[in-house]
């Protein structure tokens, strides 16, 4: 699996630390790639970028708490990103919703947490069914319908 990430400086070593401890994903860094300040939306926005030209099969954004990450990446059309603080959320929003962008808070999630939240969305499938009705009614929206 390839992985698009990205942060701002606030989110930059929880980044790191999620790609050296996630065995078996090829990750493709948007930077930040230092705590220098940065904007997020310039790295949410590469990171959306390539996960909606499919050159990353998911995409992982970060910020100091999240928030902005998480409005910036689901400006891009396709792009179902989920701001997850806990394990379940991670999951639910896989099986759910099929997120294909995990959005973390660096300052609001510890970074243990941060991790098994990640390896969660990373392993869980999406159901499909009742759920896919649900997400192509969100596409039509998105295609002003």
């Amino acid at each position: 699996m390839k992985i698009a990430i990205g942060s701002d400086h606030a989110g930059f070593r929880l980044k790191e630390t999620i790609k050296n401890s996630i065995a078996g994903v090829e990750f493709v860094d948007a930077g930040a790639h230092s705590e220098e300040s940065t904007d997020y939306p310039d790295h949410i926005g590469a990171l959306s970028r390539l996960v909606q030209r499919g050159e990353a099969d998911r995409g992982i954004g970060i910020c100091g708490t999240g928030i902005g990450a998480s409005i910036t990446a689901n400006k891009f059309s396709g792009i179902r990103a989920a701001l997850c603080t806990n394990v379940f959320m991670a999951e639910m929003s896989r099986r759910h919703n099929d997120a294909n962008v995990l959005i973390l808070g660096a300052r609001v999630t510890e970074e243990s947490e941060a991790v098994a939240i990640t390896r969660t969305w990373i392993e869980t499938p999406f159901e499909g069914g009742r759920h896919q009705r649900r997400l192509d009614k969100i596409a039509a929206i998105e295609c002003g319908g």
